[in-house]
């Protein structure tokens, strides 16, 4: 007969995918309290709605690398406990950007990524740090950090040291994408002190988890990817 030990990963996704449910109910309910007006639609700024939007959507890639590490056979407990933090503190954030957006009847997604972002047009957004989300034929807006399809699909199909390594050096480079995007939220005068806060929560969090990862990195031997 076999039994699932406590804080194994049925438990773990379980509580994971009900924190995750109570999250976006949360999501909704901190619409209620922004800072400017009442449920209406202009109460966020262009920043606000375009990183809300954006943000959503480079998180759904660290939620997505995060749980297909975590699910590779014999991962480190060390590489496990970082993807599970990023599950959790992302899915929270995400709940509640979506929530913003859901309130104040603005779309979940854009046609015009990284739009929002000041003196960054289309042409200019592809710069130092940032790479294109698809392949080589197909490529994605500009998205600072984010991963190609390739090479998030390379995580569930390499060796367990070779996964470790390569979801350490994507992640690093996909939180360097979410700060300079948290940071060029934070620095534009049209955002609102809702947004700037959750923005200098992530350079917070996720500059701390670039440290950590670096480490998880020099130990096997390995080097963040270049920028």
């Amino acid at each position: 007969m076999s039994t699932t030990r406590p804080g194994g990963p049925l438990v773990r996704a379980a509580v994971l995918g009900v924190t995750a449910a109570l999250l976006v109910t949360m999501g909704v309910v901190v619409g209620a309290v922004w800072p400017r007006g009442d449920h209406d639609s202009s109460a966020m700024s262009l920043s606000d709605i375009g990183f809300a939007q954006d943000m959503s959507t480079h998180h759904d890639q660290a939620i997505l690398m995060s749980r297909t590490i975590s699910a590779v056979p014999g991962v480190a407990p060390q590489i496990r406990g970082v993807a599970d933090r990023i599950v959790h503190t992302q899915t929270a954030e995400t709940a509640t950007m979506r929530g913003w957006l859901q309130w104040f009847d603005q779309p979940m997604t854009t046609t015009e990524p990284m739009s929002w972002m000041s003196g960054m047009s289309g042409g200019e957004a592809h710069h130092e740090g940032t790479h294109r989300q698809g392949t080589d034929d197909e490529a994605g807006p500009p998205m600072p950090g984010i991963a190609s399809i390739d090479e998030v699909g390379r995580l569930s199909t390499l060796p367990v040291g070779e996964a470790e390594i390569l979801f350490l050096q994507l992640m690093v480079r996909h939180h360097r994408g979410g700060m300079s995007m948290a940071q060029a939220a934070y620095n534009d005068a049209r955002t609102s002190s809702a947004t700037k806060d959750l923005a200098l929560t992530m350079i917070g969090d996720q500059g701390d988890e670039i440290g950590v990862m670096t480490m998880l990195l020099k130990e096997r031997g390995a080097d963040p990817l270049p920028t």
